[in-house]
This record gives C-alpha cells, sequence and structure tokens, in this order.
C-alpha cells in the first residue's frame, strides 16, 4: 500500500505545530498502526530527520499508552486501540490525518505525544481501597453478588486511554472517572471511602480543566473497552449520595 500521512508536528509544548505531509510505500495491510508509524521514522532517521514521536508501550491492547486521533476519530476507524487497529482499514492510495488528543487538559508535549497526568492525579485523588484484603484466597471470603461483580469488571476494563476526552466535543473527562469510581464503589472492600472517593475524584476532575459533560454519548462510543454511559449515570448518583450525605 501507498499512503499519504497528514501528521501534527510541534517541536515541544511551547512551539506551534503544523500537519507535515509525508509520503510511506509498501506498507503491508497486516501491519499494525503503530507499525506503519514506525516505518515512517526509520525512513526520516535514514534522511537525518527528527522523527515523530508518539506513545506506546504493550503494544496488545492493554496498557492504554497509544493514543491518536486518526482522521478525526480517537484511536481511528474501529473499535479498538491504536497498536490494534491495522493497516487493511485503509485503502491504497488513502490520505491519512494523524494528530494527537485535543482536550485543553492533555497539553502536546511533542508532536503526538500528550501529558495524560491529570488522570493520575484523579486517581491519586481516591482511585484506591483502604481496607486490608489479604492475599486472593482471604479477599475470595468476602462473598460479593455476581451483578456486582460483572458491574465492578466491566468498569475495571477501563485502561485510561483517554479516547473518551478526545473524543468529547466538551472535552470531559467524566467517562473515565465514573469508570474508576464505580469498579471500586460497588464493592464492599471500597465501601469505607464510597462517599469520600466520589467527591474528591470529581472535585479533582473539575480542578484539571476537563470540560463539562452534556451526554453527548461520543465517549462510550469511542471507547474501546466498551465502558457504557450509564456509568456517568451511576458516578451522577453516586456523588448525589455522597453531598448530602457528607458536610463539607
Amino acid at each position: 500500500m501507498k499512503l499519504t500521512l497528514r501528521v501534527w508536528r510541534q517541536r515541544n509544548a511551547d512551539a506551534d505545530g503544523t500537519m507535515s505531509t509525508y509520503e510511506v510505500d509498501g506498507i503491508s495491510p497486516d501491519m499494525s498502526f503503530l507499525e506503519m508509524l514506525d516505518t515512517l521514522n526509520e525512513e526520516l532517521i535514514v534522511k537525518g530527520e527528527d522523527p515523530v514521536a508518539f506513545d506506546h508501550d504493550c503494544r496488545e491492547g492493554i496498557c492504554g499508552a497509544c493514543s491518536l486521533v486518526i482522521n478525526g476519530d480517537a484511536h481511528g476507524p474501529e473499535r479498538t486501540t491504536t497498536c490494534q487497529l491495522h493497516m487493511r482499514s485503509f485503502k491504497d492510495g488513502d490520505t491519512i490525518d494523524v494528530e494527537p488528543w485535543r482536550a485543553s487538559a492533555f497539553p502536546v508535549i511533542k508532536d503526538l505525544v500528550v501529558d495524560r497526568s491529570a488522570f493520575d492525579r484523579i486517581i491519586q485523588a481516591g482511585g484506591y481501597i483502604t481496607a486490608p484484603t489479604g492475599a486472593a484466597p482471604e479477599a475470595h471470603a468476602t462473598p460479593v453478588p455476581k451483578p456486582d461483580a460483572d458491574l465492578a469488571f466491566e468498569h475495571a476494563e477501563c485502561i485510561g486511554c483517554g479516547a473518551c476526552v478526545a473524543a468529547c466535543p466538551n472535552g470531559a473527562a467524566m467517562l473515565f472517572t465514573s469508570a474508576k469510581i464505580n469498579h471500586l464503589n460497588v464493592l464492599p472492600q471500597g465501601a469505607p471511602e464510597r462517599e469520600t472517593r466520589v467527591l474528591d475524584m470529581v472535585e479533582q476532575m473539575d480542578e484539571e480543566g476537563f470540560g463539562g459533560c452534556t451526554l453527548a454519548g461520543e465517549c462510550a462510543t469511542a471507547c474501546p473497552k466498551g465502558i457504557p454511559l450509564m456509568s456517568i449515570t451511576s458516578m451522577n448518583k453516586e456523588w448525589l449520595r455522597a453531598a448530602r450525605k457528607v458536610k463539607r
């Protein structure tokens, strides 16, 4: 396959960015999108040019590091992570636009790499438990109803990639925050911090400068792990419950 790539290039956080055009040839349909970018970078290095910086780690759709807007869609045309997107999703001769996540809370570091430490600070505000659960057999001694366990696992699938923020017209982080809250609040081990967790994490989310949620639903559509939109509704219910119970 021969492709035309229009890639966002930005030297650092303070520099102005621009879309640069590159031609790549000999791309196999079986390559992943990141392998295609590797091919581009190899060509740029041979020419003595600066390679395109982009985030990646496991390349197995698990870590959430890869984060690209491809032709206007977070992670591209398929509902998967960028690293699991294959070039068979494109046609020979296509022009592909590649950009970083676009959100004020995710400032660009270089090229396609953005700073997602805002997510880390939201987790630090309450995405943990203090109850000593012991080793695996001891943890299993606490019975959890099957529906609650299924709900917790569903929300725990969130990998923190940020596609929800990139897809949201408001740049909101409600789907990410709700997933991290709900997967703990539904379990008995998360009960001691149930009220403070939702209040503190939502407060931190607001402080990070994410936009407000208007339930457009683009976040759930873009989420590669299928976190449901109802997760936000559940978090809102938790917040209202906690706000009435905890006086600050």
